[in-house]
């Protein structure tokens, strides 16, 4: 997709993998520049960077001169390596702690077909739910169903003192569970009072990827939209929507979690800068 996307947008790739997928991203390289070589193109369209030291790449984050925009894909070690030694523009490719909020006026049968997509339809994917937010006034009907439907897809349940009271075979959840994005078989689990406090929850341990709420009722649904800070708000969906070819934007580069310039699935659209042509006729400024 990444190699698809430069090309039809113009772009030469300068690549720079880790240690550890040094040989495939070699075999990946090498096939992609024959590739345009075969048809006229610039080998030189996709460079990769060999030196896998850590002084070579802090080099790369700073080529102003050469490099528009760093695209970092990993961990949050490379992100906080980038935002410290970056002097290229950066497009943040964050962390996906998302999570699923469902309400006291959610279809709970609904409710539990989402939420088990959303957690275990694939669960190595930045869009897949972390974290799922019960309102009290559903937790003792809605806890006991989809804990037992998860447990029995072997998913690891943690949970705060509400959610432990309704399912007490699952783990306590501590602040860091509730800041992780897992990418495995786990999942968050806490019981709030009301819209406010599932709110204030997202906002202190979200990651600004995509949130979802469940729900059938239009005013709640409308607040969470506008107040829940994302880059994608989902309302009586799966998470795992969050992704270019299922929003008609085609391959993707990455989701941005950041405000500018790029947010949320990164396509076409977003590698294509501008410029401003102005044709006159003589015409002066007074």
């Amino acid at each position: 997709d990444a190699a698809g996307l430069c090309l039809k947008s113009g772009n030469a790739a300068l690549l720079r993998g880790s240690s550890t997928a040094l040989h495939s991203n070699v075999a990946i390289a090498d096939v992609l520049r024959q590739a345009l070589g075969k048809v006229g193109l610039p080998e030189d369209g996709v460079i990769l960077v060999e030196d896998v030291a850590h002084e070579t790449a802090v080099e790369v984050m700073q080529l102003t001169e050469y490099v528009d925009c760093l695209i970092p894909r990993g961990g949050p070690a490379l992100i906080t390596s980038i935002l410290d030694n970056a002097k290229v523009p950066v497009v943040i490719d964050g962390d996906g702690n998302c999570h699923v909020y469902v309400d006291a006026h959610a279809d709970l049968d609904q409710a539990l077909e989402i939420v088990l997509n959303a957690k275990t339809q694939r669960t190595s994917v930045c869009n897949a739910a972390e974290s799922l937010v019960v309102h009290e006034g559903v937790a003792d009907e809605f806890l006991p169903r989809v804990c037992k439907e998860l447990a029995d897809r072997d998913v690891e349940l943690l949970g705060d003192e509400g959610a432990r009271r309704r399912w007490p075979a699952m783990g306590e959840a501590t602040d860091d569970d509730f800041g992780s994005e897992f990418l495995a078989l786990k999942l968050s689990i806490a019981v709030v009072p009301d819209l406010d406090a599932a709110i204030e929850h997202i906002y202190r341990f979200g990651t600004g990827h995509t949130e979802a709420i469940l729900t059938r009722d239009l005013e709640a649904s409308e607040r969470f939209t506008r107040e829940v800070d994302a880059a994608v708000v989902i309302v009586n969906a799966s998470t795992r929507f969050t992704d270019g070819e299922r929003f008609g934007f085609g391959a993707e580069i990455g989701i941005s979690t950041q405000k500018l310039h790029a947010r949320g699935p990164m396509g076409l659209r977003e590698l294509t800068t501008y410029k401003y042509v102005v044709h006159g006729d003589g015409q002066t400024v007074s």
